[in-house]
This record gives structure tokens, C-alpha cells and sequence, in this order.
């Protein structure tokens, strides 16, 4: 075919990304007659083709005009009629271009159009390197290439759309649009196509997604055998082997989901307690140090904090201190200071114990001369005591961000006051300063929206040492590595009760293959109080980083992790201060080198964390109608989108504008539909409303709020 029958027009003006270009007078149509068909020309959202040399700069069209022109006449008597000519706007996006003997398309443009430059329009072949970068046959690249198809172009039906899963999940990546457009089914069109995809013969075993489903839609999509389909959205055999395959795992439902409150750093506990910063935080603190201090001390049999706080009192104290200890009313007690701490250390030393003992007796009451020797004893045993305590190294301060286990009604009830007492040696009004943050504890203890999700009332031994297989489940492993036959016996094992995750393993009704990765794990925390959503969220965010954290160096990034922020402004809300947020931005800027990424999910992204966004380096943006929510996303991405991104408004639900590093180049889909969906159908008004037998749950749905027994 000869290039010059391909012209339809010539550039009129260039810029750094955008071509104005004066259509041929001689097309009066919107198609021109090629050698093989018949091609489009100037219709929104396709192509054109303009040569440079030996490359093709490749160009979207987005907007087409028509304007009239007049010349004027020489002869004045004579009557001119205008004449319309054609123009089109179009955004450069790559080169077709050859390297190492073979053409394919290069994003960005290095070569420009110059004035008067011919314009073609765009052909199969050139589709092809556009939509195609591997051909059949090809070894595909799994870090650069481009070949997960995710949907279908509108303006060519005939040719995928395609996508790079690495550097989609490995940059972050933002779906977002307004409510009904089609995210939760484009997140699940894609996994599934991930999923489905046939890796030279290979299938995926070993992915790890965590999905926080904020509105209960995933179950649906990945584990419709717990819920009934609809007659219209009946499992076809392929469907069951690629669900089959993922494996999904479902978290979730009504007092169901729970992550344990020992888990949580000091940040966790700032915000969950939110004690002043002035005199609360300090004592609050102090207290857990000593409570995750205290259950060590239990297990290595050695002294607390406050035994040794009173030990040391004992040998600081001057004669007269040391009268007060021993007596009531000026007379010695029986019942006296030092009595009761001889008896408390006698559980970890009894020999150092039954010395303070002696020291409190009635016969050395008031007595320096027999005092004195005794002291002696107890400051040399105390110090064998203290080098034998140096050995585990523990110490309050280095207990307070681990997640050790220590009993929280003991923290509200005793350790609180322990903190008191050596925060506040100076002040004795101290006590009065932590009445409302006691108060708080307390009522958080009894109150089950708090003290189920985060087992505050839990003390089985069973638990204390659930950490790794707690993580383990959260990634989808815990049947593979702590249930399958060959496994070592998990912590708690050989217990009469079992640990709080294998007791909802058992009961839960999904089939569980002991050997196979639960590939998709949905968080369903639909059900939680927003008061405890962001601590939870959290909390399971901080506690996947910290572990991936703590990999070998050579460990890094060898076992990526994905996880999806469903209804992100509930997490990462820009205008409010939360832990959450502060967790999510850190897995932001610094998840990459650990291998973990953030699918962020949104109707409102001029909502969001800035920080958050500005990591997201793959975009897909359905409907947004919303002007501030329009300008912050074209704030987002590349400028020369701009014109590619006045389409939100209109976009049709499914489809979606995709740009970023996971696409050759910006362009307008229509994603793949998925069965099963998920479960975000638009609620029936009418036909519920017209219902004769409609009956509202108002008794079950009100005891299940309050805690009361229903059935």
C-alpha cells in the first residue's frame, strides 16, 4: 500500500504533547476506503498515525471541530459562499518505533512532528504494536511486559486491553470513580483474570491478597458456595476451577473478626485510649511497660518493676521511713508495709523474701542496730538477684511497641496504680489527673463493640503466643504450615481449649485443603463499630509490615503481599489524624522494598491522603462527577492526560480510564465482566415496595445492637 493514499491531513500546530491537525478537504466523510478496509478517521478516542522519519508517533484523538472559512473575492460584484474545514485535537502517547530489528511501541515521544507534516490514519498493523507488545510464541517478561488482558477497547472491539500485573501492584496502584460505576467489579474482573491467565503452562499458588471489605461484597465473588447465586449467575465448570484454585478465605460477620490487643504498639494504644498528652500518656505508658514486663517477669520467675521499686525503697529508707513501714497508730502491725512485700518476693526469692520478712518482724521493730545487718543481706542478695535479671535483658522500655502478651484487666486494675505510684512520687495529685483515663479503660472493658474484636477480656494461654500463626492466617497459611499432617505442633497445642484462630478454623463452614495458600483473604469488617475499624485495620496493616520488616535482608521482596483498601476514606481520610492513616502511609512510601503494595479503592479521592495518592503510580478511574474530586485526579497524573480525563463525567459504568506505569499508554476500556459478582447490586425501591409478605426484623435486629440473645 502506498503510504500517500493513507494521508488524511496535515499538522497544523505542535506542542509538547498535543497535535492540532486540518483534516483533507477532499474526505467529506467520517471513514476513508484503504487498500485492505475501510478506516475511521476522526472519531473520538481512536487513533492516528503521523510519520517522522523512520518512526510513527502514535496519537489518541480527543476532540474533533469544524469551522467555516471565507476568502474573499477580488471581483466586489461577485457573491462567495464559506467553505467548512475539519480539525482534530489529538494527545500524543508513544512511537512505533524499530529496535533490535523489530517495530514495536515505545511510550512516550523523542521525535515531533514538524508543521505540514502528513497525518495517516491507523491500521491493523499498527493496532497490533499498540495493544500487542508480545506477539503468539513470545516469552513474556513478567516485570515489563504487557499482557494481562483486563478488557476490551471500545473504539476496537477486536483488540485487549493489557496490562502489566508487576508494575500494577508493585507501585501501588488507585481505582476510583463514584459509587455504582463499577470498582469492586473491575478490582474482582482483574484478580480473576490474574488468576485465570495461563502462565506458560503454570497457575498461581503461592499470592497473597488481604482485601479490608468495608461493605461485605467480596464473599460473594470468590465464595459463592456459602451464599446461593441467582438463578442468572449459574457456575460454569471453569468458574469452580479457577475458585477452586484461589482458595479464597473468608474473616468476617458478626463478632467474628478479632486481632488481639496485645498485638498493638504504643501508637495503637494512644489512639485507641486517647490519654492526655500531659499527665495520662506518661502513667498509661509506664503501665503497659509494666504489664508486658509483668507477664515476663511471671514467666522467668524474676522480679516486676514494682518489687523492685519496693526493694529499693527499703534500702533508701532512713530510720524514721523505715518505722512508718512497720507500724500503724505508733505501734508495730502485724499486717505492715514490709510484711506484705516480704510475702509478694518470697514467690520469685524466697530466700530474699523471707529477709524483709525479718526485717518487718516484731522484734526488730524501731531498732536501727538490729535493722542494719539485716539491710546488709537484703542489698546483697538483691544485687545477685538483679545479675541473674541481667541475663533476659528485660526492661519496660523495650516491651512496649513488641506484641507480647499481658493481661489488660490487670492493666486497668493493678499496673495503672504501679505507675502511679513511681510516675507520681512528686505529685501527689497525680491520681486525681488519671481518673478519666481510668474510667475510659474500665468502660472499654466492659463494653463488646471494644472487648470483642480485640479480645480485651481474653486470658487463655492458648493465645499468648499466637503471633505467627495469627499472621500466617491473615496471608492465607495458616492450614499449610500450622495444620497440614507434617507440621511441627503449634504453640498451645495439647491445651484442652484451642487458640482463637483454629477454634474459628473449626467452626468456620468453609472446606479448608490443608496443603493449599488461601490465595485471597477477605477481612469482611463490615460489621465492626466505627469507633474500633481504623484501631483493627490498623493494626493488621502494621503487623504484616513489621513482620515483612523483619525478613533477612536477602528475604526481601521474595514473598509479595497485596493489600486492598476498600472505601479507602474510611482508613486514609487526608483531613483527619488517625493511626491508620499513619500506618497505610508508611506501607505507602516504604511497602515496595518489603514487597508489599496498596490497591486504594475510593469514591471520593479528593478525600484521601495525599500521600497515599501521590505513591500510586497506576490509575484506573471510572465516573467521577464530582468537580473538586475531577480536578484533584487530573492533579494526579501526567498533564498531557488532561484531555483524555475530560471524559469522567460521561464515562459509562464498566468502563474506565486506565493510566500509568501498569499501560503502554493512557487509554478508555470496558472491563471484563466477571462471574460471580461481587455483591454491590443497587438496592430494588420499587419492587421491595410493592411487596405484600415485606417484614422488617425490628426485635432480632434490635437485640443483636444491644447483645441480647436472638435467634
Amino acid at each position: 500500500m502506498n503510504d500517500s493514499d493513507r494521508v488524511i491531513g496535515r499538522v497544523l500546530s505542535v506542542d509538547n504533547f498535543r497535535v492540532f491537525i486540518k483534516i483533507d478537504e477532499g474526505l467529506h466523510g467520517s471513514y476513508k476506503s484503504g487498500f485492505n478496509d475501510i478506516y475511521e478517521i476522526a472519531r473520538i478516542n481512536s487513533y492516528l498515525i503521523i510519520p517522522v522519519g523512520a518512526d510513527r508517533v502514535v496519537a489518541l484523538i480527543t476532540r474533533v471541530s469544524m469551522k467555516e472559512e471565507f476568502e474573499l473575492d477580488k471581483n466586489p460584484t461577485g457573491i462567495t459562499l464559506p467553505t467548512s474545514a475539519r480539525y482534530i485535537t489529538a494527545t500524543m502517547l508513544g512511537t512505533i518505533a524499530c529496535q533490535e530489528g523489530k517495530e514495536r511501541f515505545i511510550q512516550g515521544v523523542y521525535n515531533f512532528p514538524s508543521l505540514d507534516n502528513p497525518v495517516w490514519y491507523v491500521t491493523e498493523k499498527d493496532l497490533g504494536y499498540i495493544f500487542d507488545e508480545k506477539q503468539e510464541g513470545n516469552t513474556i517478561t513478567y516485570e515489563s511486559d504487557f499482557y494481562l488482558p483486563i478488557g476490551t477497547s471500545p473504539s476496537f472491539p477486536g483488540y485487549k486491553v493489557k496490562i502489566c500485573p508487576d508494575q500494577f501492584f508493585v507501585k501501588h496502584a488507585a481505582i476510583l470513580g463514584n459509587t455504582g460505576s463499577g470498582k469492586s467489579c473491575t478490582l474482582a474482573s482483574i484478580i480473576r483474570n490474574l488468576f485465570r491467565f495461563d502462565y506458560n503452562g503454570k497457575v498461581l499458588k503461592n499470592a497473597h491478597f488481604l482485601i479490608f471489605d468495608t461493605n461485605g461484597e467480596y464473599k460473594n465473588a470468590f465464595l459463592p458456595d456459602e451464599d446461593p447465586l441467582p438463578s442468572d449467575e449459574k457456575l460454569s465448570e471453569q468458574n469452580k476451577k479457577e475458585l477452586h484454585q484461589i482458595n479464597a478465605y473468608y474473616y468476617g460477620g458478626e463478632e467474628e473478626v478479632k486481632v488481639p490487643y496485645w498485638f498493638m504498639d504504643w501508637e495503637d494504644f494512644k489512639h485507641f485510649l486517647r490519654p492526655s498528652e500531659g499527665s495520662q500518656a506518661p502513667v498509661l505508658n509506664r503501665a503497659i511497660g509494666l504489664a508486658k514486663k509483668g507477664h515476663v517477669c511471671t514467666e522467668k520467675n524474676i522480679l516486676s518493676a514494682p518489687q523492685h521499686q519496693d526493694i529499693t525503697e527499703i534500702l533508701q529508707a532512713s530510720n524514721f521511713v523505715l518505722k512508718r513501714m512497720t507500724s500503724e497508730n505508733f505501734k508495730w502491725a502485724p499486717t505492715n508495709d514490709l510484711i506484705g512485700i516480704g510475702k509478694d518476693i518470697c514467690n520469685i526469692n524466697t530466700e530474699l523474701g523471707n529477709k524483709i520478712l525479718e526485717l518487718g518482724a516484731e522484734e526488730k521493730y524501731n531498732n536501727a542496730l538490729l535493722q542494719t545487718p539485716i539491710r546488709k543481706e537484703i542489698q546483697e542478695l538483691y544485687q545477685a538477684e538483679c545479675e541473674k535479671e541481667n541475663l533476659y535483658q528485660v526492661t519496660s522500655e523495650q516491651n512496649i511497641d513488641l506484641p507480647t502478651w499481658f493481661n489488660y484487666q490487670e492493666l486497668c486494675i493493678n499496673y495503672i496504680d504501679d505507675a502511679i505510684r513511681i510516675e507520681g512520687k512528686n505529685n501527689n495529685k497525680i491520681s486525681e489527673y488519671i481518673s478519666t483515663l481510668r474510667l475510659r479503660m474500665h468502660s472499654f472493658l466492659n463494653d463488646k463493640r471494644m472487648a470483642i474484636p480485640l479480645m480485651l477480656k481474653d486470658t487463655e494461654k492458648c493465645n499468648k503466643e499466637v503471633l505467627p500463626q495469627f499472621i500466617a492466617f491473615l496471608l492465607g497459611d495458616f492450614n499449610r504450615y500450622y495444620l497440614s499432617s507434617d507440621s511441627e505442633k503449634t504453640p498451645g497445642e495439647g491445651n484442652d481449649k484451642k487458640n482463637f484462630i483454629e477454634e474459628y478454623n473449626t467452626n468456620s463452614k468453609q472446606k479448608k485443603p490443608e496443603q493449599q495458600t488461601n490465595q485471597i483473604m477477605i477481612v469482611d469488617v463490615s460489621q465492626l463499630p466505627f469507633e474500633v475499624l481504623e484501631t483493627v485495620t490498623a493494626l493488621i496493616g502494621r503487623l504484616i509490615l513489621e513482620f515483612v520488616a523483619n525478613f533477612l535482608p536477602e528475604e526481601r521482596g521474595k514473598y509479595p503481599i497485596v493489600i486492598v483498601l476498600e472505601e479507602a476514606q474510611n482508613y486514609i481520610a487526608e483531613n483527619r489524624d488517625s493511626v491508620a492513616k499513619l500506618v497505610f502511609e508508611r506501607i505507602a512510601r516504604e511497602g515496595r522494598k518489603y514487597g508489599i503494595s496498596l490497591i486504594v479503592c475510593s469514591q471520593r479521592p479528593s478525600e484521601l491522603s495525599k500521600t497515599v495518592l501521590s505513591q500510586c503510580n497506576s490509575f484506573i478511574i471510572h465516573r467521577l462527577q464530582n468537580p473538586d474530586d475531577q480536578k484533584y485526579v487530573k492533579s494526579l497524573v501526567s498533564s498531557a492526560n488532561a484531555d483524555l480525563l475530560d471524559q469522567l463525567p460521561i464515562i459509562p459504568q464498566q468502563h474506565a480510564i486506565i493510566t500509568g506505569d501498569c499501560v503502554r499508554t493512557p487509554v478508555l476500556v470496558k472491563i471484563d465482566s466477571v462471574s460471580p459478582k461481587p455483591n454491590s447490586h443497587n438496592p430494588e425501591y420499587v419492587g421491595q415496595w410493592l411487596k405484600d409478605d415485606l417484614s422488617i426484623p425490628y426485635d432480632t435486629t434490635c437485640k443483636r445492637w444491644l447483645g441480647k440473645p436472638y435467634e
